[in-house]
């Protein structure tokens, strides 16, 4: 087991965090700027299927989606829209999105390491990692053992965290923290600074599988946030952010794009730095791109499903 000394992390006023994360939400945005957020946003997206009826023809049906978003963009905007951040599936998915997503630039992220639980032993998980990483996918999302880090065994946390870095070779790590079952802010803080102090620059702090409610939220992403802020501030160490699952809507997307504006700076807002994992929000959010062209809602249906 590897020699390993607690982080110092601060205590965390509750009560202001909640006051402060609800500030981002009055935000007054002009139209010019709304637009430019949610084209923002969509090269935030990672487009994500995580079911048990996953299938290669659905995982190809989310590529072809990633790559042309919006299939009437020129329509509205007069121009292409970008495509998405990501495509992030089960490991056995990987080979089918690794080969449609050549040569696209977009990323292969794959939820190894026991996903959702993260209880597996060890071994195994690494080996998902590195089979992964094998069949193309770029980036890796792991779940922490939250059962070792509400034990209080933190080293263990911190030298799992480290063995899947190994594990990882090139591609780069999100650190999930599934912040639902860690259930204080206190906790939260705690658990970013040691995945942090683990991870490589570069590399993500992630709030959530999707799976445990409540996913992201925008107080938990806030103390997520400061930690990276902190950890930059004293290291000059530059971590990524992604907030994933129950962000559905434009409207909130832009509001978690001013929180780490005022958080972190122009410099986190990019999909190098911050990411949404929400594949329900991109059809929201061209609908919000396309109201504010058009001053008409599309209906839902109007836009294909991943």
């Amino acid at each position: 087991m590897m020699s390993y000394t607690l982080p110092s992390s601060p205590a965390v006023d509750g009560v202001m965090v909640d006051r402060r994360a609800a500030s981002f939400t009055t935000r007054s945005i002009k139209k010019e700027s709304k637009l430019a957020a949610l084209e923002l946003a969509v090269s935030m997206i990672d487009l994500t299927t995580l079911e048990g009826a996953d299938s290669p023809e659905k995982v190809r049906s989310l590529c072809r989606k990633a790559v042309r978003p919006w299939e009437r963009d020129e329509e509205f905007l007069g121009r292409r829209l970008g495509s998405v951040a990501a495509v992030c599936v089960y490991p056995s998915m990987v080979p089918y999105a690794s080969e449609l997503l050549e040569g696209t630039g977009i990323n292969v992220a794959s939820v190894a390491t026991g996903f959702p639980s993260g209880q597996y032993p060890l071994d195994i998980r690494l080996r998902d990692v590195e089979r992964a990483v094998a069949d193309g996918a770029t980036e890796i999302d792991m779940v922490i053992n939250r059962g070792a880090f509400l034990s209080g065994k933190y080293e263990i946390v911190a030298e799992e965290i480290a063995a899947v870095v190994q594990a990882c070779g090139k591609a780069h790590l999100k650190v999930i923290l599934e912040t639902g079952e860690l259930k204080t802010y206190d906790n939260v803080r705690r658990a970013s600074d040691i995945a942090i102090e683990q991870i490589r620059e570069e590399d993500f702090i992630k709030t959530s599988t999707g799976k445990v409610a409540p996913a992201a939220t925008m107080p938990v992403t806030l103390v997520m946030l400061e930690a990276i802020r902190d950890a930059y501030r004293t290291s000059g160490k530059k971590i990524g952010m992604k907030p994933a699952g129950g962000i559905r809507t434009g409207k909130q997307a832009w509001h978690y794009l001013c929180m780490v504006n005022e958080t972190l700076g122009e410099g986190w807002l990019s999909p190098d730095w911050f990411r949404f994992g929400a594949s329900s929000l991109l059809n929201d959010v061209l609908r919000s791109m396309q109201k504010l062209q058009s001053g008409e809602y599309a209906a839902g249906h109007d836009f294909s499903d991943a």
